[in-house]
C-alpha cells in the first residue's frame, strides 16, 4: 500500500543521448540548470485519505566530488509519523550524486525500511565505460542513464512550454539489474492549493511498465510548479483502496523566484 517512490519521484522526461565527447570538446555533455541549487529543501505531507501518514523531505545539503567531477549530493527521506508507525512503519532513504555540469548520476543508494521489509542497494554508474556496478552485479548501461532520483531532478530543467495534452516523452531508467523504458504523458495545466500556497502547475502522468520499477495498481499524477524551478507541488497515486497524496508543506533556499505561486 505504501510504495513511497510512487508518491514523488516520477516526474520523468527523456533527453537525447549523445556521445562521450560533445561538440565543445569536453568529455561529457553540459546542460543548463536554473531549477535547483545546493541548499534547496522541499518538505511534503504524505496523506492517506484525510490522515497525515508521513513526512517526505527532498534536499541538496552539499556538493561532493566523484570520479574527479563535482556532484550534487541529493537525499530523499520518507518517515511515517509516530501515530502511524504501529500500523506501517516507514524509514526510507535514497541518495544520488548528480553531475553538476552534465546532470547525470555517478552513484545511487537505496535504503528501505517499510514494515517488516528491508532492502539496501547501491550502484556506481561508470559513465565513461557504460557500466552500472551495483551491490548485486555489473550491467551495461546506455550513455547518461538515470536512477530514479537523478531523473526527477533532470526533468526539472526541461522546457514544458511547447507540450500539448497527450504528448508523450521517453526515459531510460536503471534499477536493480535492468534498464527500463518509461513513457510520460503531459496532461495539461491546473491551479492547485496546498499547505505551502496556491500554485499554477503543469500535470504529467507516468505510464507504468509491468515488471518495472513500479507496481501497476493505479495511475500517478504529478503537479509541477509552472515556472523555471518546476518544484513538485502535489502528487497523487491510486492504491487498491483509495489514494495517497503528497502535498508540498514548505520550501527553503530555492534557486530563484516561484513565479507560479498565486498566494
Amino acid at each position: 500500500m505504501f510504495n513511497i517512490l510512487n508518491l514523488l519521484l516520477f516526474v520523468l522526461l527523456s533527453f537525447h543521448n549523445v556521445g562521450s565527447v560533445n561538440s565543445s570538446g569536453k568529455e561529457f555533455r553540459v546542460m543548463e540548470n536554473h531549477a535547483f541549487k545546493v541548499g534547496e529543501k522541499l518538505t511534503f505531507d504524505v496523506k492517506y485519505g484525510f490522515v497525515t501518514a508521513g513526512i517526505a523531505v527532498m534536499e541538496i545539503p552539499n556538493m561532493k566530488r566523484i570520479s574527479h567531477r563535482p556532484v550534487y549530493h541529493i537525499t530523499f527521506k520518507v518517515n511515517t509519523v509516530p501515530a502511524f508507525d504501529p500500523f506501517y512503519k516507514v524509514r526510507d532513504r535514497y541518495v544520488t550524486y548528480l553531475d553538476k555540469e552534465g546532470l547525470f548520476p555517478w552513484r545511487f543508494e537505496q535504503h528501505i525500511r517499510e514494515g517488516g521489509y528491508k532492502r539496501d542497494f547501491s550502484a556506481f554508474f561508470d559513465q565513461r565505460r557504460g557500466k552500472a556496478k551495483t551491490s548485486e552485479g555489473s550491467y551495461d548501461i546506455p550513455p547518461y542513464v538515470n536512477d530514479i532520483v537523478s531523473a526527477f531532478y533532470l526533468a526539472r530543467t526541461f522546457d514544458y512550454s511547447g507540450m500539448k495534452p497527450g504528448d508523450k516523452v521517453h526515459l531510460e531508467n536503471f534499477y536493480k539489474d535492468k534498464v527500463y523504458p518509461l513513457d510520460v504523458v503531459f496532461r495539461g495545466r491546473e491551479t492547485v492549493k496546498v499547505e505551502a500556497g496556491t500554485f499554477k502547475c503543469i500535470i504529467v502522468e507516468p505510464l507504468v511498465v509491468e515488471g518495472g520499477l513500479f507496481k501497476s495498481e493505479g495511475n500517478i499524477l504529478i503537479w509541477l510548479s509552472d515556472d523555471e524551478l518546476k518544484i513538485p507541488v502535489k502528487v497523487k497515486t491510486k492504491v487498491i483502496i483509495g489514494s495517497i497524496d503528497a502535498d508540498l508543506n514548505s520550501y527553503e533556499n530555492l534557486a530563484g523566484k516561484l513565479t507560479s505561486k498565486v498566494n
